[in-house]
């Protein structure tokens, strides 16, 4: 049994996060549109996943194609502003063919501070590549950031379920501070890979916009309150046992105007209150390396 039911247990450790802050609350903008698989990029079928269509045509489906630019034509820049407006920062799961067909956008992602996680080369599925694909396009993304943004991505976060080989391939490609395959806790956690630690700092597809296509939510309120009693009950907690809470978003569902106000609520919601971090994934994990070290790290 590789897998761990245990965790930290009953007294998880202090994260001790800056400022003495109860909640670390990072916001991720999962930049994927230009990415998805498409007639233009030979794949023979339109991407409908996490759009406002139905979905399922056996021909070229226009309508889904439009809701993916939609995202990066508009949705973006609403939640870019909602952001800015509040200076809050946020981390990008930024797929690297997207991000190479607006360069606008890799501009705008530099100048307001936001960090990226490679989000994969593609809206691609890694759970069914072979090895060696795997590690061709890990390797692609990852030169393709490097270049866009003039620096590594220092996170990692597959699009779909990560292969049986995805974090051997990370640690062996090296350069990551952590990856975000997980859903297992509240808090960064080590691993073990080729022998040498490997931080994982967990993701939520629960605080997340997703469930607007789920049926989980059906107005901006649904997802605001959910948000705001995630964020009030880690709050309370906080004052003995801070937690770090994520909430992801997609440009072409989020970005709509009936659902960016739930950025809008939450984030005004975050800001009156004391001792909160709102910060970058690459914060947190290097406040982990850096307070956290794994066991034996010198």
């Amino acid at each position: 049994m590789q897998r761990d039911f245990v965790g930290y247990g009953r007294n998880p450790p202090h994260p001790r996060w800056p400022g003495g802050a109860r909640v670390a609350v990072n916001i991720v903008l999962n930049y994927e549109e230009g990415s998805e698989a498409s007639f233009d990029d030979g794949d023979g079928v339109s991407e409908a996943g996490l759009t406002d269509g139905a979905g399922g045509l056996k021909v070229r489906d226009f309508g889904a194609e439009s809701m993916f630019e939609y995202g990066s034509r508009v949705g973006v820049w609403r939640l870019l502003r909602i952001l800015e407006q509040r200076d809050a920062p946020a981390t990008v799961f930024g797929c690297s063919l997207a991000l190479e067909r607006n360069p606008e956008l890799v501009a705008a992602i530099k100048q307001l501070g936001h960090d990226l996680c490679c989000h994969g080369r593609r809206w691609a599925r890694h759970h069914d590549m072979a090895e060696a694909q795997e590690r061709d396009e890990i390797a692609a993304a990852v030169a393709s950031l490097t270049t866009l943004f003039g620096r590594a991505p220092p996170g990692w976060y597959c699009r779909y379920a990560p292969s049986a080989n995805t974090r051997r391939l990370l640690a062996e490609h090296g350069g990551f501070l952590y990856d975000s395959d997980s859903y297992a806790d509240e808090l960064p956690y080590w691993t073990e890979v080729l022998g040498k630690p490997h931080l994982v700092v967990p993701y939520s597809l629960t605080n997340n916009d997703a469930r607007f296509i789920r049926q989980s939510f059906a107005t901006a309120d649904d997802f605001f309150t959910y948000l705001r009693d995630s964020f009030d009950l880690l709050y309370r907690e906080g004052e003995t046992q801070p937690k770090m809470m994520s909430v992801g978003l997609h440009m072409r569902l989020a970005g709509h105007p009936g659902r960016a106000v739930a950025l809008e609520r939450f984030l005004d919601h975050v800001q009156r209150h004391p001792n909160v971090w709102l910060c970058r994934r690459e914060d947190i994990a290097r406040h982990w390396h850096a307070h956290h070290p794994a066991k034996g790290t010198p």
